[in-house]
């Protein structure tokens, strides 16, 4: 796999080959590499058009496959290609899927439960406090909370659910090396140490404006459902909830007041049939996912060690001061302590800040009944 990494990565800088003509060649040649080095004669016969063609013998004879494995691996970035086992599945699932994804972070299995945060990027007071109290919500419950890395909305997402102490992903129009805006390096980074920042674009893509539809795609795509907070009528925002209706994904708007323009957007999603938001229960019950904020035992996956045991039973959704655990289960601070940390190491709790915990719920299909 990391001999054929290189190949993958030389197609995804190719113009004109996206995932449906990446596939049609895998599908005729058998393999990444005997399609990467294929004569151009069969190329030409398999359908190539000729301008995609010239562009794909141009970078066999330009591309130095080991050194761009090389330049990536140096740089701190990672990529991950459609035939890496960490691969995203729900990713699999949709139409187009990227090629390569670079990261700036790590992926985990868990961040299969993870619902979008979507909106403009001149948002309102009322907007970004309510993207903040869902993301935070979200984060709490156990969701990775996704979004684009935009001013206004996302941005208010990400911080939230950073805060909260919660796992986020942020989707770029541009190589994960050219963050985009600049005053979200920052956060950027933030989001790497506790997610990922990730992209279908090479290293060195500056954030062109039409970079950004296509990576909508993607939002959607890692998410159970989308949820609009603010977006005027030609907010990129409607772009992702339309790619989650294609992707069969749930999308959820929230309420705006009829006279405002950056509400329009989402009134209109509503009037079409989104599911309307007031708070972050309304996207758990909708996505069937009530249990991950539940504190009903749903055949929980419980540590041996008994205190571990005792302790992780204490916890809930809502955040427990590490005096108050000492006290409902009656151990030593120091058993506590030690407790909460194996706990950490095994997803099962997470400190939220000041000493606050909560507790991580099992992302199993238990927690999906739907």
């Amino acid at each position: 796999m990391a001999n054929s990494r290189r190949y993958w990565i030389g197609f995804n800088k190719v113009s004109g080959i996206g995932p449906v003509r990446l596939q049609a060649l895998l599908d005729a040649f058998g393999g990444i590499e005997a399609a990467w080095n294929a004569p151009a004669e069969l190329l030409r016969q398999v359908g190539l058009p000729a301008k995609v063609l010239e562009a794909l013998l141009e970078a066999r004879r330009s591309f130095d496959l080991d050194q761009e494995l090389e330049r990536l691996d140096r740089s701190g970035y990672a990529a991950i290609t459609m035939e890496d086992p960490s691969y995203p599945a729900s990713l699999r699932e949709i139409d187009s899927p990227p090629v390569v994804l670079y990261l700036w972070g790590d992926l985990r299995p868990e961040d299969r439960w993870a619902a979008a945060i979507v909106g403009t990027r001149r948002a309102t007071p009322y907007g970004k406090a309510v993207a903040r109290e869902l993301a935070a919500g979200l984060a709490a419950s156990g969701l990775t909370v996704v979004s684009g890395l935009a001013r206004g909305i996302d941005g208010a997402a990400h911080e939230a659910a950073l805060e909260a102490g919660g796992r986020t992903l942020a989707v770029l129009g541009s190589g994960v090396d050219r963050i985009y805006p600049s005053e979200h390096r920052n956060l950027a980074r933030a989001i790497s140490q506790s997610g990922a920042v990730l992209s279908d674009y090479p290293l060195g893509t500056d954030p062109e404006g039409t970079n950004f539809p296509p990576r909508n795609r993607i939002i959607a795509g890692l998410s159970l459902g989308v949820i609009v907070v603010e977006a005027g009528d030609s907010s990129g925002a409607l772009i992702t909830a339309d790619f989650a209706l294609e992707q069969g994904r749930d999308v959820f708007a929230v309420p705006g007041r009829i006279y405002d323009r950056g509400s329009r957007g989402a009134n209109r999603l509503i009037q079409s049939g989104a599911i309307p938001v007031t708070s972050v229960e309304d996207v758990l019950e909708a996505l069937n996912l009530e249990a991950v904020a539940s504190e009903a035992p749903l055949k929980p996956n419980l540590p041996e060690d008994e205190t571990e045991r005792q302790v992780l039973q204490a916890l809930g959704s809502d955040p427990v001061h590490i005096d108050e655990l000492q006290a409902r289960c009656d151990l030593s601070i120091a058993q506590v302590t030690a407790s909460l940390s194996m706990l950490e190491l095994r997803g099962q709790a997470r400190q939220v800040g000041g000493m606050h915990y909560v507790r991580v719920r099992e992302a199993a299909a238990t927690y999906r009944v739907g």
